[in-house]
């Protein structure tokens, strides 16, 4: 295993974007990037980001919205935002004052509406990264784009033309070939991919007989799809040369390491910030923690290490 160490090297590029550390908080998790400010240190974060812009305000889908799973939650929030506009008026500002890395995620119901956000987000962000959110469960067309290489490479083509920062493909666990989705997008010009948004889920209210949702089918996040989602780091990484940001169930500095171990550079950590508005800060700890018991002076050393038996 090695012997301890006293410094351990945490950093990474996302492009041309520079992280201090792997950890993230995930989209739809943070709000737009302040509102976890009064319960944690910003600073002591790789990044966040925030949650996902569409070029108009959307209200976002009917309630309920949220329903709590065995060790998971289904959720249906329809990508409720201010639209793009206010988000560069109200927000920008203050995401250009916080003291880490900043992802804008960004979503749109054709290619043109992808490239609308990327220019005017390009016009004001500064050194933001981009995450295209071309997987979401709970809007029509959501999954559209990332369920199909094709298509998800015209999305990542577009904004690649205009977009000078940091790209991000967030694909989706529901298409059928999500390392072919993943290499199209690295092929047309993504510097990585974030694995992978919720799974499409559904709870029945047995008393009403009708969906729990207020939409039959939600995305599922939390503990019970990690196996899952490490699962497909573990293949989509073996199948592209860019980095791959791990996203499932990461609550705790183990369970982040699972993904680095299997194959992701960086990870984002969710619903575990709402039992834990903290949790990123403990994740990163851990790792920090781990390197140094087992003698990893730089984490990069550490991605993708997994040994299986087909391995010799």
């Amino acid at each position: 295993m090695g012997s301890s160490i006293s410094k351990v090297d945490l950093s990474l590029n996302l492009g041309n974007l520079k992280l201090r550390n792997p950890v993230l908080l995930a989209s739809g998790t943070c709000g737009y990037g302040t509102e976890l400010t009064p319960f944690l240190h910003m600073e002591s974060l790789g990044g966040l980001v925030t949650k996902t812009i569409t070029p108009k305000p959307r209200a976002g889908n009917p309630p309920p919205r949220l329903a709590e799973t065995p060790s998971g939650l289904l959720n249906s929030i329809g990508l409720e935002n201010v639209g793009l506009a206010r988000f560069v008026e109200e927000q920008a500002p203050k995401l250009r004052a916080l003291p880490t890395a900043v992802i804008v995620s960004i979503g749109g119901e054709s290619v043109q509406e992808f490239v609308e956000l990327a220019e005017g987000l390009m016009r004001v962000s500064g050194t933001w990264g981009l995450e295209l959110n071309v997987s979401c469960p709970n809007v029509e067309r959501g999954m559209v784009f990332g369920s199909d290489p094709k298509l998800a490479a015209e999305v990542v083509a577009a904004c690649r033309e205009v977009w000078r920062e940091a790209l991000i493909a967030k694909l989706t666990p529901n298409a059928a070939d999500m390392t072919a989705v993943a290499k199209a997008c690295e092929d047309a010009g993504a510097d990585a991919v974030t694995v992978a948004n919720t799974y499409l889920g559904m709870k029945v209210d047995i008393a009403r007989r009708r969906p729990a949702l207020g939409r039959p089918c939600g995305g599922l996040s939390g503990p019970a799809i990690r196996p899952l989602a490490v699962a497909r780091v573990w293949e989509v990484s073996r199948g592209v040369n860019i980095p791959v940001i791990g996203s499932g169930g990461i609550c705790a500095a183990q369970d982040a390491l699972e993904h680095i171990i299997a194959g992701a550079a960086a990870v984002q950590v969710g619903t575990g910030t709402f039992v834990d508005p903290a949790a990123a800060e403990r994740v990163i700890e851990g790792i920090e923690s781990y390197c140094r018991t087992h003698g990893v002076r730089d984490l990069k050393d550490l991605v993708g290490c997994l040994k299986t038996e087909d391995d010799h």
